[in-house]
């Protein structure tokens, strides 16, 4: 038994098997209905059969899924940055992260489409408690993250995801997706968590951190949704945090929120790629000597880039001017965008409720602030 195989999403070999074994699932039905509207059941089921590889999987069902998602639920998906980036590499990407399943998703089709190596991407167990979720994430090449154990079995099951990374990178020669942080970004402020860098850095070896680094060609993803569909959802966290009280999430509440976040209206997504992070770790290298100094100055690379490279849509300046009750960005959106935007925050929060509005507003605004900071409050583009 390999030590990965808590972890680890299906072998080859096994996808047939576990395809099969959900295929008559509702939800697989509710799936492949909303991906296939006009096929009948019985042809998507016998297309199964042939199915033997994640790949397979992924080019003939799943990416369907995406582009469906997208024609549904939002106005188009752009990106940037890829062009800058070598086809044959395998790459960490480390994303900021909004939505649970499309974050990881749109990056993949994105990768798909421009012939790049797809990715193997994390995931929290706690997000595939249901069975039939937890063979659809093997199945798309999903690891898990094992969430809420004590602390001595966290730092083992560290150990072996940052061993299971290194292999997916330099010997599967798979490229990676994980998230900047545990758990999505509720606030619209995108950083970079140490422990996730921590984490990374266990199966370093005899290489320096900073070399082991460079051999990991981490690529910063910055994803910029023009509506959150799950906004007012991350309304009772928030308030929670405020109050200094534990939050304790509902039953199925992942779920429901998996389901917001994919089908809700995104409008605009754009999708940017950094630059590899390599002469910034030399610098670092040479500046910090202390291990936790430069994976603070790493995570902060990381988070210049995810910052500085995000797409400022309309809403983030409306919300700007709206929660400071100015007019400063009025040249950024129309009457129309405002007014819109406007309806979307009564109809979600209570007009009633000021704090849970500036929450929504700030999480909308925060984007752009943090923008302002590295240009001066100037214009932001």
């Amino acid at each position: 038994m390999s030590k990965f195989d808590e972890i680890r999403p299906f072998y080859d070999s096994e996808v047939n098997e576990a395809l099969r074994g959900i295929a008559r699932d509702p939800m697989m039905k509710a799936l492949m209905g909303f991906t296939f509207p006009d096929v009948d059941k019985q042809v998507w089921r016998e297309q199964f059969k042939n199915i033997h590889s994640t790949s397979d999987f992924q080019h003939n069902f799943i990416a369907h899924t995406i582009r469906q998602i997208l024609a549904k639920s939002s106005e188009g998906l752009t990106t940037s940055g890829f062009d800058q980036l070598d086809k044959n590499t395998p790459y960490l990407f480390v994303s900021n992260h909004r939505d649970i399943v499309l974050d990881t998703s749109l990056l993949n089709l994105v990768l798909l489409e421009k012939e790049f190596i797809m990715t193997s991407s994390a995931i929290g167990d706690n997000l595939v408690q249901k069975t039939f979720l937890h063979v659809l994430a093997k199945l798309n090449r999903n690891f898990l993250v094992q969430r809420g154990l004590p602390i001595r079995e966290q730092l083992k099951s560290s150990q072996i995801m940052s061993e299971y990374i290194e292999q997916l990178l330099h010997v599967e020669k798979r490229s990676v997706w994980i998230a900047q942080r545990e758990g999505r970004t509720k606030d619209g402020n995108d950083a970079t968590q140490q422990g996730v860098l921590k984490m990374l850095a266990m199966a370093a070896g005899d290489l320096s951190l900073t070399d082991y680094f460079k051999t990991l060609k981490i690529v910063p993803i910055s994803i910029s949704y023009e509506y959150d569909p799950t906004d007012s959802l991350k309304m009772p966290q928030l308030l929670a945090k405020h109050r200094d009280e534990e939050y304790v999430k509902g039953k199925d509440e992942d779920f429901m929120t998996m389901l917001s976040g994919v089908l809700g209206q995104k409008k605009r997504i754009h999708l940017h790629a950094g630059t590899v992070l390599d002469t910034e770790l030399d610098d670092i290298a040479v500046n910090f000597e202390n291990k936790n100094k430069q994976l603070q100055a790493i995570a902060q690379i990381i988070d210049d880039s995810i910052i500085q490279n995000y797409k400022l849509w309309p809403t983030k300046f409306i919300a700007y001017d709206l929660l400071h009750q100015t007019d400063t960005y009025a040249s950024e959106y129309t009457e129309q965008e405002k007014q819109l935007f406007v309806r979307r925050l009564d109809m979600r929060i209570d007009p009633s409720d000021a704090v849970s509005k500036e929450f929504f507003l700030e999480m909308y605004a925060n984007p752009l602030i943090n923008k302002m900071k590295y240009e001066g409050n100037s214009s932001v583009e």
